[in-house]
Formats: C-alpha cells, sequence, structure tokens
C-alpha cells in the first residue's frame, strides 16, 4: 500500500516528535537522578538530616517525574499529532486542489485556476501553474481557430472544383479549356495553401534551417524590383528602392530574405492601385531595418493587431471576389513574421486608411 504525502508529512513529524521525545526521556532520566541525588547530598552536607528519608525522597521524586512524564507526553502528543496533521493537509490542499483542476483542464474546462497559497514556495507553484494553463489554453483555442481557418479557406476551391467536375459528368460535356483553366487554378490554389501551411508549421517549431551569410542589400533590391516590374499594369503604382550604396550587409539566409521581401512586396503591390511602392533600408545601431512603404488603401486601425495572424484577410476586402487579395492564402504575413524572429529581427506595421502602409523589419548587421 503506497503512502500519499500527506500521510508521509504526517508520520514524518511524528517521527520527529517521537525521537525528540525519546531523547527528552533519556536524557531527562539520566540527569534528573544525578542532579536530585547531589541536591541531597548537599543538604546533608549542610547538616540536615535526610539520610533517614533518603530513599523515600529519592522514590517519590521518580514517581513525580514518571507522572508527570506520561502526562506530559499524553498531552504533548495528541497535540503535536493534531498540529502535525493539521500542517500536514494545508500544505497538501492546494496540490490536491491542483490535481482536480488538472481533471478540469483535461476535459476542457479552463475558467478554474488554481487558488494562491499562504506558503510562498506553493504560491510560486501555483503561479507557475495558472501561467501553463493559460498558456495551454491559448494553443488550444489558436488550435482550434486554425482548424477553423483551415477549413473556410480548402472549402472555396474544392466547393468550385467539385461543382464543375459534377456538371461536366450530369451533362455529359468535355470540360472547356476556360473551366480546364479555372480548375487548374484552384488546384494551384489549393497546392499554395498546402505548401505555405508546411512552412508556416516548420517555420514556428524552429525546423528551417538558416544558412546565414553576409547579404548586400543594394543589389539585392535592384533583382527584386526588376522581378515585379512585368507584374505591374501600366497604370499601377511605381517600384524604386533608396539606401546608400555603402550600407553594411546583413546577416541572413538570402533566400529567407528574398521571401520575406516578396511577401511584403506582393502584399502591397495587391492593396496599391496607383502611386508608389518604396524600398528602402537604414542602419539603426547594430540592426538594419528593412522597410517596404506603399501608398495603397491602408488597413484600420483595429485591423492593424491581426495583421500577422494565420488566415486573416481585411474584412472588407475577404468579400471582395475576384479582386487581387482574395487569391492568396492568408499565411503569408504570418510565415514572414516567424522568418523575421528567426533571424533575430521584429517587424513591425503602420498605417492609415487611404494613404498608405509601412511594413519595417530588422535584421542584425553581418
Amino acid at each position: 500500500m503506497r503512502v500519499g504525502l500527506q500521510g508521509r508529512l504526517f508520520f514524518s513529524h511524528l517521527v520527529v516528535m517521537l525521537v525528540g521525545v525519546g531523547s527528552f526521556i533519556v536524557i531527562s532520566r539520566a540527569a534528573s537522578h544525578h542532579l536530585f541525588t547531589g541536591h541531597l547530598d548537599q543538604m546533608a552536607s549542610m547538616g540536615r538530616a535526610v539520610y533517614a528519608i533518603r530513599a523515600e525522597l529519592l522514590s517519590g521524586f521518580e514517581d513525580a517525574w514518571s507522572g508527570s512524564t506520561i502526562l506530559s507526553l499524553t498531552v504533548g502528543g495528541v497535540t503535536a499529532a493534531a498540529l502535525s496533521y493539521w500542517v500536514a493537509r494545508r500544505i497538501t490542499q492546494p496540490l490536491t486542489e491542483m490535481e482536480r483542476i488538472t481533471h478540469q483542464f483535461a476535459a476542457g474546462n479552463w475558467s478554474e485556476q488554481v487558488p494562491r497559497s499562504d506558503i510562498p514556495e506553493l504560491a510560486r507553484l501555483s503561479r507557475s501553474f495558472n501561467r501553463l494553463a493559460l498558456s495551454l489554453q491559448g494553443v488550444e483555442e489558436r488550435r482550434r481557430e486554425l482548424i477553423e481557418d483551415l477549413t473556410h479557406e480548402l472549402r472555396t476551391p474544392l466547393t468550385i472544383v467539385r461543382g464543375y467536375l459534377e456538371e461536366s459528368v450530369a451533362a455529359s460535356q468535355v470540360l472547356t479549356p476556360e473551366t480546364t483553366q479555372l480548375l487548374v487554378r484552384e488546384t494551384r490554389r489549393l497546392e499554395r495553401l498546402v505548401n505555405n501551411l508546411q512552412e508556416l508549421s516548420k517555420a514556428e517549431a524552429g525546423q528551417l534551417p538558416l544558412q546565414l551569410q553576409a547579404i548586400a542589400l543594394p543589389p539585392l533590391f535592384e533583382k527584386l524590383l526588376r522581378r515585379f516590374d512585368s507584374q505591374i499594369a501600366e497604370d499601377g503604382p511605381q517600384l524604386g528602392w533608396q539606401c546608400d550604396d555603402d550600407i553594411a550587409p546583413v546577416l541572413a539566409d538570402g533566400d529567407r530574405l528574398q521571401q520575406i521581401l516578396v511577401n511584403l512586396l506582393g502584399n502591397a503591390i495587391k492593396h496599391t492601385r496607383q502611386g508608389r511602392i518604396t524600398l528602402s533600408a537604414q542602419p539603426v545601431g547594430g540592426q538594419i531595418w528593412i522597410t517596404v512603404q506603399d501608398t495603397g488603401i491602408g488597413i484600420a486601425p483595429d485591423e492593424l493587431p491581426h495583421v500577422f495572424e494565420r488566415f486573416w484577410r481585411s474584412p472588407q476586402l475577404r468579400n471582395q471576389v475576384g479582386t487581387p487579395s482574395t487569391d492568396g492564402t492568408g499565411i503569408g504575413l504570418a510565415i514572414t513574421k516567424r522568418l523575421v524572429e528567426l533571424h533575430g529581427g521584429c517587424i513591425e506595421v503602420e498605417s492609415t486608411v487611404g494613404v498608405g502602409s509601412i511594413f519595417r523589419f530588422s535584421l542584425p548587421r553581418a
């Protein structure tokens, strides 16, 4: 039979008490008899007649000592046992409550928290447990949101593909080139979504290896802008970059840095019909801050905190089917944020509706 913590604490207190009492009895028994006989000898040397009643005095003393010791042991033992039980229960009660709340967490009920204890060590344990519970609750909520968002994102292309295929089968007709092109576009969208999800999962788990090297920014900016020039209509925004030719290189993975900039530039082009998109860099301390600024539609203040969330898109654009913004997967900025963090940097966003947006992120100097 295994004894619990409360029983072990209780018995440990009793053992300590018994050892202390046993030591007290042995020492007191030996010392008190010696001291009392010495006191009688001292009285005899002073001329008092104690030899005649010496045996009776010693016998009476021993009877009185034994009686008082038994009474003390009885009262002290009961008191010590009660106190030991109370202390053991006081120590283990928060742990028992913690176990009960753990079962509540396992059942999906996150509303309860471990109460604070008056014992400092248990109070710290309670705070740590509550922080862990809040963290697990956040993970569970994000998991549910991810499943809901993923279901929503997959439903649209799958519905389109199934609808056209069922219509073709029902009409016994061969798919037209336009329909085939549409189905190819939707399947590519599904493939892009799956690939982005896989990459985001690896990035969040820290499983994306980085090949860090010194990268000069001016040649990279020039290369990227030439790449995007062909994607912009004649009446679209103008692309440009600006930074000192002798700006310090950054320490980054070349492919991942290009991915970050492609995501930010692509996002700016989607939301900027006219005006200008500028890519720039500026040293600040031991960091290089890279900025992508556009004159697009901007982001509302209440939407800014959600920009880097998975599957988030502006509500006003989500409902505009057929616009460029609806072609994305809603994961690009989440991947961008995580890639920047893997490089040891941070990313920020500023935006004004109708004026434009500024995305900036930092990378360490090489």
